[in-house]
């Protein structure tokens, strides 16, 4: 049985779920990516050393993981002002399309990083940069007016 904010903010719920989720499982795959590693390592009788250059598969699911956590405190309470401020169905459009940036995210970037940034991760970044934009502005607007 859902109460009267759970109901009424039913959406943004889901979107802020889907983003947690996100989050997990990019933070599963560099699990996974550091196994592999470890067990690469023990196999050709190396010693693992977890915060090097050595591994760029984990460089980059380290700039995957991290790139997300950044971005979730702004997100999340841009997500929920734009819902508290301006209305659950923008909050939810708006936070899906950016749920759905994070989760390419890793896309983007690759599965191994070396030195420099592939230019196709800055349509993923500035993507969401507009986004986040938009909520702010939205909001600062609302609440000027």
């Amino acid at each position: 049985m859902m109460n009267e904010f759970t109901s009424q903010y039913r959406d943004v719920i889901w979107v802020t779920l889907a983003y947690i989720g996100v989050y997990y499982a990019i933070i599963t795959n560099g699990l996974f990516v550091k196994m592999k590693l470890v067990r690469q390592c023990k196999a050709d009788g190396k010693r693992f050393l977890r915060y090097s250059n050595e591994y760029p598969e984990l460089l980059a699911a380290d700039r995957h993981q991290l790139n997300t956590l950044e971005h979730m405190p702004p997100f999340l309470v841009l997500l929920w002002l734009q819902a508290f401020v301006i209305s659950v169905k923008s909050a939810m459009v708006l936070g899906w399309i950016y749920v759905v940036l994070r989760a390419t995210y890793p896309f983007f970037v690759g599965s191994r990083l070396r030195s420099g940034i592939k230019p196709r991760v800055f349509i993923n970044t500035w993507a969401g940069y507009t986004v986040l934009t938009i909520f702010a502005t939205w909001q600062a607007a609302a609440l000027l007016s």
